[in-house]
C-alpha cells in the first residue's frame, strides 16, 4: 500500500438481520395486530407444541398465513369472481363471493364473537381446551358465519396452518426449518446421487431454497 504500509483486507460484513439475529421475513402484510394474535393463537390449537417439537407459534405459521393472504391466493387473483353466483357442488372446490382473505378475516372475528358469547372473553384469552371447543364448534358447522359454512373457514385456517408447518422458510413458516426436522425431511437438497442407491435410511440436514443462492 501507499507508505509501505501493508494493504488490509476488507472487514466480512453481515445483513442486518443476520447482525441481530432479527427475522425479517417475520412482518404483516394483510392482518391486523389482533387477527395475527387470534390466527397465532388458532394455529397454536390446530398444530401444538408438543413432545416431537415446536408448534405452530414458534414455526411463525401465523406469520406463513398473512403472507399468503396478501398475495395472489389471498384476492383470487387466477379465479373468476364474477357475477351471476350459483350454488356450487363440492367437487368444484372453492365456489365463494368471498375473497379467500376475507373469509379468514370473516372467521377470524368470528372465533372472537363466538367466544366471548359463550366465555365472556376473546378467543387469545380463553383456556386452551376452551379454544380447542371453540375450533371444534366450528369444525363441526355449528357457528353461522354470515351465510359461509363455518366449516369452510375451518377447513380452509387448518390446511394454512398445516402448509405453513412444512412450506419452505422462504414464505413466512417453518422457521429454522425446524418442521421439516421433525419429519426428518431434507428440504431443497441439490442432488441424491451420492445416496440414491444405499439402502439405509440417510438423514439430512436440511436445506432451504435460499441456501442455494450464490456467494
Amino acid at each position: 500500500g501507499i507508505g509501505g504500509q501493508p494493504q488490509q483486507q476488507p472487514a466480512e460484513t453481515q445483513s442486518p438481520a443476520a447482525q441481530n439475529g432479527k427475522d425479517y421475513n417475520q412482518a404483516l402484510m394483510y392482518f391486523t395486530q389482533d387477527e395475527f394474535q387470534i390466527a397465532e393463537a388458532a394455529a397454536e390449537r390446530i398444530f401444538p407444541a408438543d413432545d416431537a417439537g415446536a408448534g405452530a407459534k414458534e414455526l411463525g405459521v401465523a406469520f406463513f398465513i398473512d403472507h399468503q393472504l396478501a398475495g395472489g391466493y389471498g384476492t383470487n387473483s387466477r379465479d373468476y369472481m364474477l357475477p351471476p353466483f350459483y350454488k356450487a357442488e363440492a367437487y368444484q372446490g372453492y365456489q365463494l363471493a368471498f375473497k379467500r382473505r376475507e373469509l379468514i378475516s370473516l372467521g377470524l372475528a368470528a372465533l372472537n364473537d363466538y367466544s366471548n358469547d359463550k366465555y365472556q372473553k376473546t378467543f387469545t384469552k380463553l383456556a386452551p381446551e376452551e379454544q380447542d371447543a371453540v375450533l371444534a364448534a366450528f369444525e363441526a358447522n355449528e357457528v353461522e358465519l354470515k351465510g359461509v359454512p363455518a366449516a369452510t373457514f375451518f377447513n380452509m385456517f387448518r390446511t394454512l396452518t398445516i402448509e405453513g408447518v412444512y412450506s419452505d422458510p422462504l414464505y413466512g413458516g417453518n422457521k429454522n426449518m425446524n418442521g421439516w426436522r421433525m419429519r426428518s425431511f431434507p428440504g431443497n437438497q441439490m442432488s441424491y446421487f451420492d445416496v440414491i442407491d444405499k439402502e439405509e435410511f440417510v438423514k439430512y440436514e436440511p436445506l432451504s431454497l435460499s441456501d442455494h443462492l450464490s456467494t
